[in-house]
């Protein structure tokens, strides 16, 4: 029973801790994905209107160099062209606004991005991570007596761990034959009468707990069989 019960209590401790891990990891995953795809919208949202702002400088120094180009080209030209060249040059100037060049955002208003990131949090899982689990050597609860009643059997069990504070009890029995456990009774009594249990037959029985304000179930006690050889009246 020691062997057995040590080496089912590091499988479901491995299986737990590797659930836990997959799960945890998973949900970092999720959270690192979205707090990047923020990033992005922030970055495609800010960088926009600084785009456009870009193009429509360059569209401006290129406008202004092909006029000064196109103005050293009048000049230049032959005495007889310069006139119209000059007229030419003087209209186009007059349509294009030099001047009115967009304003540069001063870098106030510029977005910095950054991250905030708890240090805090580690320290939480930490001391929650370290707490996590317990190894008791035996179950805090334990079947005590079974009593023959006709046509069923009077169950009754005890706490043996004193420091251990039961709010509610589960009993769970099976046919012999039987593969899975069924509950029969949950609630805060320490017996049960289980009805409609066959003659002659055996049934296995086991128990568990839950601690006062928890949510889990402690482990289960030692399975125990209990039969009845009386015929229900």
């Amino acid at each position: 029973q020691i062997k057995d019960s040590a080496t089912l209590t590091r499988d479901v401790l491995e299986q737990h801790f590797s659930d836990l891990k997959g799960t945890l990891k998973k949900l970092l995953d999720e959270r690192l994905m979205s707090l990047l795809q923020e990033v992005d919208v922030i970055e495609q949202e800010s960088i926009k209107p600084l785009d456009e702002c870009q193009k429509l400088i360059e569209h401006g120094v290129s406008t202004a160099d092909d006029l000064l180009r196109e103005g050293e080209s009048a000049v230049d030209g032959d005495v007889g062209q310069q006139n119209e060249k000059l007229c030419n040059f003087t209209k186009k100037a007059l349509h294009i606004q030099l001047d009115s060049l967009p304003e540069v955002p001063s870098l106030v208003d510029v977005p910095c991005l950054s991250a905030q990131l708890d240090d805090c949090l580690l320290t939480i899982l930490k001391n929650q991570i370290f707490r996590h689990g317990t190894v008791a050597s035996r179950p805090p609860v334990q079947l005590e007596e079974f009593v023959e009643k006709p046509g069923g059997i009077l169950v009754r069990w005890c706490k043996v761990d004193d420091d251990f504070i039961a709010q509610d009890y589960r009993l769970q029995y099976r046919k012999s034959t039987a593969s899975h456990f069924e509950d029969v009774y949950v609630g805060s009594e320490t017996e049960f009468m289980v009805l409609h249990i066959d003659p002659n037959v055996d049934y296995q029985f086991r128990v568990c707990a839950r601690g006062d304000g928890r949510q889990e179930w402690s482990p289960w006690s030692v399975p125990q069989i209990g039969r009845t050889t009386l015929v229900p009246h």
